[in-house]
């Protein structure tokens, strides 16, 4: 499931400059990117997702700050020195899109207020490196949701423990029904032995057959 990114601000690459500027190649291979997450809130964050435009190693860190204390929020790094292109001389994922997850990181990046993704550019092949398409998605805990294992029990408890009450005894209703078996038997019998009739045998009755009619 995934959530929609975070409103932030994302303020421009900030190339970092070494020496004396008047002297010195500005060019140090180094860029800052800070991200400003929403004023007065903090975010949990799930991942940061974005388009990579010529950057060989990124650094993130996150400016956390400690719920229900009152200390200064602190920076700490989040993730070291990712590589993002295999040799900063070729174009081998120069341009590729990637997705760092809260996993991946070796602080938990929660109660965030701020992000900044360090970019490094060791090779002089390109004039300019950055990162576009920058999303921030925040991590959203799941409600707690019963176990199917635990609506199951349930079920067979309650096919355990039927409710009986108003019905008769199972034994009284078993044993009326076979002395109606019974009753019905005999029943049977006699109706097929009055059935038969008289008999007549070589023109004359069979004593024993007329008592019976």
């Amino acid at each position: 499931l995934s959530f929609p990114p975070v409103t932030c601000t994302i303020k421009p690459p900030v190339n970092l400059q070494i020496g004396d500027t008047k002297t010195d190649s500005p060019r140090s291979g180094v860029a800052v990117v800070d991200i400003t997450l929403p004023f007065g809130k903090t975010v949990n964050i799930e991942d940061i997702t974005f388009k990579n435009y010529y950057t060989a190693f990124l650094t993130v860190r996150v400016l956390r700050r400690i719920p229900g204390q009152e200390a200064p929020a602190k920076w700490c790094t989040a993730l070291r020195d990712l590589v993002l292109m295999d040799n900063p001389h070729t174009e081998g994922g120069s341009q590729d899109y990637y997705s760092i997850h809260r996993t991946q990181m070796q602080v938990e990046p929660d109660h965030v207020v701020s992000v900044r993704l360090i970019l490094r550019q060791p090779s002089s092949a390109w004039l300019t490196f950055n990162l576009e398409e920058i999303k921030i998605h925040p991590h959203v805990e799941p409600s707690p949701e019963r176990e199917v294992s635990d609506w199951l029990s349930d079920l067979t408890l309650v096919d355990q423990h039927p409710d009986l009450e108003g019905l008769p005894d199972p034994q009284t209703v078993s044993s009326s029904i076979q002395q109606m078996w019974a009753l019905t038997e005999v029943m049977q019998t006699n109706q097929t032995t009055a059935s038969i009739g008289r008999f007549d045998v070589d023109g004359c009755y069979d004593i024993n057959l007329l008592s019976l009619t």
